[in-house]
């Protein structure tokens, strides 16, 4: 029960790394506000987390709109009277190489991966100052820290991210407030993302990752829960990677 009476949005929250947040929050008493594109994964979110401590309450949101970003927001603390957490978790890829990718998919990863990001921590942070304290996760890549072919509209994002969260961390927390923000730097994870990712490619970075093996969204969310929890409230400002040592 390490999150009991906490309020926490994750974005992204129904597939992947952020459905394993999404559960493992709620199994530890967390009031769950699970923001996703899909309606359909969220309903059966809610069904597998029936019966835990805490619960999972839906919303379905496009984190590049605003307008539902603010609406989703205020609806949320109108309901719950707070937020404690906030878990930047949402996340796309449109691989191609720099000759070959187009604005499209420049722009459809920046907007969710980049201003997504932006989008939901503006929204969110008023009413954190106002209580005085809070906890920022935001989802960053290793491939944010050291590049990867094919991959310049994320890799740019998951920079992106790590810049946010180092100015974030130092605003946040200035007049006393104790609100942190980190970020979190998975590996190669087995979820539906990466099964779009070529046996070779896998194979190649595993060869370099001294864990020699893929990592599972469960190991990434437990990071997530200590940086939600009360555990870490001396920790700000942070980049830690779940990597298997990928990057060392």
């Amino acid at each position: 029960m390490r999150l009991e009476g906490k309020v926490c949005i994750i974005t992204g929250a129904a597939s992947g790394i952020g459905k394993a947040a999404s559960l493992l929050f709620a199994k530890e008493g967390a009031v769950v506000c699970a923001c996703d594109v899909s309606k359909e994964a969220l309903e059966n979110l809610v069904q597998e987390a029936s019966g835990l401590a805490g619960k999972v309450d839906p919303y379905v949101l496009d984190v590049t709109n605003r307008e539902q970003v603010s609406k989703v927001v205020e609806e949320i603390v109108n309901k719950y009277g707070k937020i404690d957490v906030l878990v930047n978790n949402a996340g796309i890829t449109r691989d191609a190489l720099l000759l070959k990718m187009t604005e499209e998919e420049w722009d459809a990863v920046i907007n969710v991966n980049l201003k997504g990001v932006f989008n939901m921590t503006q929204a969110v942070a008023p009413h954190m100052i106002k209580a005085g304290k809070g906890s920022i996760i935001n989802t960053s890549s290793v491939v944010g820290i050291y590049g990867n072919i094919g991959q310049t509209n994320y890799a740019a994002t998951k920079a992106g991210v790590i810049g946010m969260t180092k100015t974030w961390a130092k605003e946040l927390a200035r007049k006393g407030a104790q609100i942190r923000v980190n970020a979190v730097a998975p590996g190669f994870i087995k979820t539906p993302m990466t099964e779009k990712v070529p046996e070779k490619i896998i194979e190649a970075v595993l060869a370099r990752t001294p864990l020699a093996r893929m990592g599972t969204p469960e190991e990434v969310a437990y990071v997530y829960l200590f940086l939600a929890s009360d555990e870490s409230s001396y920790v700000t400002g942070q980049v830690i990677g779940v990597d298997g040592g990928l990057v060392i």
